[in-house]
C-alpha cells in the first residue's frame, strides 16, 4: 500500500512538470517576466564587463556631468558613474533580495508543513505567532526592527526572516490541511511509512508549488523594504551602491538634475515588473488543467 502511494504522488508530480513544460511558452505573462528580469540578472551578473568605471570611484572635478561616451548615464554629485551605480546596485539589491527571501521561505514552510500535519499545541503555537506578527504593518515592523538592530545587510536578513515567514507558513499548512487527508498520504499513513518520509517526499513536494508563487512576488516586497531602508540610511551601507541610497543622493538636485532620483527608480518599478510578471505566469502554469 505504501509503494502504491508513493507511485500515485511521484505520478502527480511526473504529470504536473509535463504540464508546466507544455504550456510555458503560450503564457505571455510568464515569458515576458522571465525576459525581463532575466536581462536584469544577465546585467547585473556582467557588471564588471559593460561598465567602465569603479561605482566607488570619486571624481570632483566632474561632478553632475551629462551624458557622454566615457559617462553614459553621466555624473553625480561626487562625481561617480551614474550607469556603474545604477548596474552594481542591481547586483547589491537583488542579491540581497533573493537571499532574504530563502530563510523566511525555509522557516514557514517547515513550521506550516508541522503545523499542518500534526495540528495540536504545534498549530496553536504558529498560529498565535502569525497573529502577533501580522498585528504590525509588514514596512513598518520592519524598518522597526532594522532600526532596533542597526544599518546594514545583516539586520535586513535577520528583520525580513522575522516578518516573512509568516506567509509561507499560513500557505503551507492550508495547503497541508487539504493535501493530508488525499488517499496517496492516507495509503502511506496506512502502509507504516515514517511521519518525516510522509512529510518530504509526499506532502512537500505537492503543496511548495503556492509558496514558490508567492516567494517571486515577496521578492518584490522585499526590494521595496531593501530601497526604503538605503533611502532611511538603515539598508546597504556606503560606499556600496544601493538603488534606494542612489534615490536619496538625488532628491537635493532633482529641480535640476531629476535623472539622478528617476533612473534608480524606473529601474526599481521595471524589476518589480519583471518579478510580478513572472509570479503571475508561474500561477498560471502551476494551475491544474
Amino acid at each position: 500500500m505504501a509503494v502504491a502511494a508513493e507511485v500515485v504522488a511521484e505520478a502527480q508530480l511526473v504529470e504536473h512538470r509535463r504540464g508546466f513544460r507544455r504550456r510555458w511558452y503560450r503564457t505571455p505573462s510568464f515569458v515576458a517576466g522571465v525576459s525581463i528580469l532575466g536581462m536584469i540578472v544577465l546585467a547585473a551578473a556582467a557588471a564588471p564587463l559593460i561598465t567602465q568605471h569603479n561605482p566607488t570611484d570619486q571624481d570632483l572635478l566632474h561632478t553632475l556631468a551629462g551624458p557622454s561616451s566615457s559617462h553614459w548615464l553621466g555624473t553625480d554629485d561626487l562625481g561617480r558613474d551614474v550607469w556603474s551605480r545604477l548596474v552594481y546596485g542591481a547586483r547589491t539589491d537583488l542579491r540581497v533580495a533573493f537571499l532574504a527571501v530563502l530563510f523566511p521561505f525555509a522557516i514557514g514552510t517547515l513550521l506550516g508543513l508541522l503545523s499542518g500535519y500534526y495540528g495540536r499545541w504545534i498549530d496553536v503555537l504558529t498560529n498565535w505567532l502569525v497573529n502577533v506578527v501580522v498585528a504590525f504593518p509588514f514596512y513598518v515592523l520592519i524598518i522597526a526592527l532594522v532600526f532596533a538592530l542597526g544599518p546594514g545587510t545583516r539586520s535586513i536578513y535577520i528583520a525580513i526572516t522575522l516578518v516573512g515567514w509568516v506567509s509561507y507558513a499560513r500557505i503551507i499548512r492550508g495547503e497541508v490541511l487539504v493535501a493530508k487527508r488525499r488517499d496517496y498520504v492516507l495509503a502511506a499513513k496506512a502502509g507504516g511509512l515514517s511521519d518525516a518520509r510522509i512529510l518530504f517526499r509526499h506532502l512537500l513536494p505537492n503543496v511548495v508549488t503556492q509558496a514558490i508563487v508567492f516567494a517571486m512576488s515577496d521578492i518584490v516586497l522585499d526590494i521595496l523594504a531593501i530601497v526604503t531602508l538605503g533611502y532611511l540610511g538603515l539598508g546597504v551601507q556606503p560606499p556600496t551602491p544601493d538603488w534606494g541610497r542612489m534615490i536619496a543622493d538625488g532628491q537635493t538636485f532633482l529641480t535640476t538634475h531629476w535623472e539622478l532620483s528617476t533612473i534608480p527608480g524606473v529601474a526599481i518599478v521595471i524589476t518589480a515588473l519583471g518579478l510580478s510578471l513572472l509570479a503571475d505566469g508561474l500561477a498560471d502554469l502551476l494551475r491544474p488543467e
